[in-house]
């Protein structure tokens, strides 16, 4: 996997992390237990810090990268959706991030907090804990439910697992030219939306 040395600070990564092998780390950049790091993730860590907390994940084409003397950071249980950037700024425990939203310098999304795919969250803004915030910029629309914060940690242990799967059984091959009589299927977990089951 392509990971970096610069300026004789390499990356740290916990045995039991996955990083898959087109992700890129660079520098001062600190992955901790249980941490899934998706295809093409970019984690630059060639001017501030950057640290991903026991159990987070970051999914694919994601970006975290910060100013000089600044630390990005997603404590555990965080959540990175797909294409998210992060930039100098902290997602607290349990936070979420949705697919292709911005984080800026200094914002702080609070404890079980969720970012809305394609939010702008502008530089110093502060999410509280578990509340919801969308848009360009990004305004807190309301208060989360137990249901949804529920939903978002039974998120987390799925990229959790699919972490041990991929360390695991993951693995380069050959693709078949046609697929096999009866070919399995992954079976849903409980994240599985109704859609995805009806009718099987």
């Amino acid at each position: 996997m392509p990971i970096y040395e610069i300026d004789g600070l390499r990356p740290v990564v916990h045995p039991t992390a996955f990083v898959h092998e087109t992700a890129v780390l660079i520098g001062d950049v600190i992955v901790g237990r249980n941490c899934y790091i998706a295809p093409h993730a970019s984690l630059r860590g060639d001017f501030g810090r950057l640290i991903v907390g026991d159990g987070a994940n970051v999914q694919d084409s994601c970006t975290m990268h910060g100013f000089p003397g600044t630390d990005t950071v997603i404590e555990p249980d965080g959540h990175i959706g797909h294409g998210a950037v992060l930039h100098g700024c902290i997602v607290r425990t349990n936070a979420m991030v949705g697919m292709n939203a911005v984080v800026m310098d200094g914002a702080v999304v609070g404890e079980s907090a969720f970012v809305a795919a394609l939010t702008f969250v502008k530089a110093r803004f502060e999410i509280p804990a578990r509340t919801l915030v969308a848009g360009v910029p990004g305004r807190i629309v309301r208060e989360l439910t137990d249901e949804e914060v529920a939903w978002k940690r039974t998120g987390t242990a799925e990229y959790q697992d699919l972490t041990v799967r991929s360390l695991t059984t993951m693995r380069p091959c050959t693709p078949l030219a046609e697929p096999e009589p009866d070919r399995a299927r992954f079976q849903p977990g409980e994240l599985a939306p109704k859609y995805a089951t009806e009718g099987r």
